[in-house]
């Protein structure tokens, strides 16, 4: 599947060289780890790009100028967990003032549904650009959960930032939520009858943690 309305493919080379290197089943999960940082840190600079700008007044050591700075309140980043969580030490880097929220959903095993079992964001959602981020679009069930209960707790303006997604996942997605686009570093070519994305790189919360 290709890329269609609202969906981007990060294709810089270096997101796909530390993309190949993470699929590799030989990676260690200590490599693994780093790796997610920094493919995460260069997804938000593709996903900020167009981040709006004011001018401040500073001083340099040979003149006084007008200069660029971010506009507006400061972002959120919304990690789904736990796998989510390997983006967020590479984005905090690049904007380490960011608010972070934390979404706890598990997937059931038996339906593929996501189950909530844990939810905490900022305050002041409405006025604020949040980045929900899951390194998987498998399903697409998680990020449709997690940007339903964002939105209901006053999200307007929401963006997704995966490592990979399947084509399954993303029409569900944007069925459910045509507003958010999406980011990803590749799309891949099914599910298999386990939900998990083919080729894919395998679970990426055990694969960073060493839980299988």
């Amino acid at each position: 599947m290709g890329a269609g309305e609202g969906v981007t493919v990060v294709a810089h080379p270096l997101v796909q060289h530390k993309l190949t290197l993470l699929r590799d089943r030989r990676q260690p999960t200590k490599s693994f780890r780093e790796l997610l940082n920094e493919i995460g840190a260069l997804l938000l600079y593709e996903v900020t790009r167009d981040l709006p700008l004011g001018t401040a007044a500073i001083t340099t050591p040979l003149a006084p100028m007008e200069a660029p700075v971010l506009a507006g309140k400061k972002l959120v980043f919304a990690p789904i967990l736990r796998a989510g969580v390997g983006f967020l030490d590479g984005m905090l880097t690049l904007v380490p003032n960011a608010r972070v929220a934390h979404i706890g959903l598990y997937r059931d095993p038996a339906t593929l549904a996501a189950v909530e079992y844990y939810f905490k964001v900022p305050p002041d959602l409405e006025r604020r650009l949040v980045i929900l981020v899951d390194p998987m679009l498998a399903t697409g069930h998680s990020a449709a959960a997690a940007t339903a209960r964002l939105k209901a707790a006053g999200a307007k303006t929401i963006r997704l930032v995966c490592l990979l997604a399947a084509p399954e996942g993303l029409a569900h997605l944007r069925a459910e939520h045509p507003d958010v686009p999406v980011w990803t570093a590749a799309i891949d070519s099914h599910l298999d009858d386990h939900g998990y994305i083919v080729p894919g790189l395998g679970d990426a919360g055990d694969r960073m943690y060493g839980t299988k």
